[in-house]
């Protein structure tokens, strides 16, 4: 495999389901607001990884980036600008993340993953991220290599490419936030059109997003789970080579417009992550409006308005 990678294709870095029109509005709201008074002076929020505990802390620095991309926040605010250092500099081997090290899985490959990637949804000018996605390219595109997906492949490309640690280590799935999240603009055409078809057939849905099959569509639009489906379309959609393949949740999405022409999730959807963007739901107009700029933002990436 001859992958000529450096920073990627400059698609990386732009935000997922990035937010227009209004963005102003949410980065200067409260839910901005309360998360940057949080901040530390080396650009963290407690620990790192969301499902590690915060030790204490109300966030962790995982769950503030997500927050802060979803309302607007980009590789231009000092902000993330800070954050980002402070990724750089764990990666690097300058700093160390304070979570407890997870015995399931290798942790130094994991956390090497989860810092490269969360670098690379902001900026493709980071060279440890950027080296760290040519690897993980390597081992998806590996795994293809053959037409379709071969798990023999990947244990090897992944064995070959990441090693397994000193202590081994449970093999990290590629059907999986980070790396989804790592290697978009990093693989050819035709292994994104794969790897895509692969994941939406997927039984357990992507980790860390949505557990479930997403070629079969969520049983209720308004709902907490239509926004997490929401969330794994949005990962998915930044691959090219995956749009069209995206048409049938499209078409879910303009079949669930209501008469006004915009979308309501419904208060479910509240779940302090994917919403809200704007300070008040109690409003449904307000509601709709995060609703129709969410889902207007993925189909304008679909191509399909």
């Amino acid at each position: 495999m001859n992958l000529q990678v450096s920073r990627c294709d400059s698609s990386v870095g732009r935000e997922e389901g990035r937010l227009k029109g209004r963005d102003f509005v949410h980065k200067s709201g409260k839910w901005a607001r309360q998360i940057l008074a949080l901040q530390d002076g080396e650009g963290k929020w407690g620990c790192f990884h969301s499902l590690s505990g915060s030790y204490g802390e109300p966030l962790t620095t995982e769950q503030s980036l997500r927050r802060l991309q979803r309302l607007g926040y980009t590789i231009e605010d000092g902000c993330i600008q800070r954050a980002v250092g402070y990724m750089e500099d764990c990666l690097v081997g300058r700093k160390a993340i304070p979570d407890r090290r997870e015995k399931v899985q290798d942790w130094d490959v994991f956390t090497t993953l989860m810092l490269a990637a969360w670098i690379r949804r902001f900026t493709a000018d980071c060279p440890a991220a950027n080296a760290v996605a040519k690897k993980w390219a390597g081992v998806i595109t590996g795994a293809f290599d053959g037409g379709g997906y071969c798990h023999d492949r990947y244990m090897r490309a992944y064995r070959d490419t990441l090693g397994t640690g000193p202590k081994g280590g449970r093999l990290i799935d590629f059907v999986n936030f980070y790396p989804l999240s790592l290697v978009s603009g990093c693989l050819d055409a035709g292994t994104e059109k794969r790897m895509a078809e692969y994941v939406l057939g997927h039984e357990e849905g992507i980790y860390y997003i949505y557990e479930k099959r997403l070629r079969e569509l969520p049983p209720e639009f308004a709902s907490r789970e239509a926004s997490r489906y929401l969330a794994a379309m949005e990962l998915l959609a930044a691959y090219p080579g995956a749009r069209p393949l995206l048409g049938f949740a499209a078409e879910w999405l303009k079949e669930n417009r209501g008469d006004g022409g915009k979308w309501d999730l419904g208060s479910k959807a509240n779940d302090k992550v994917y919403f809200p963007l704007s300070d008040d739901w109690r409003r449904r107009e307000t509601r709709e409006a995060d609703c129709t700029e969410r889902i207007g933002a993925l189909l304008e990436k679909l191509r399909a308005v």
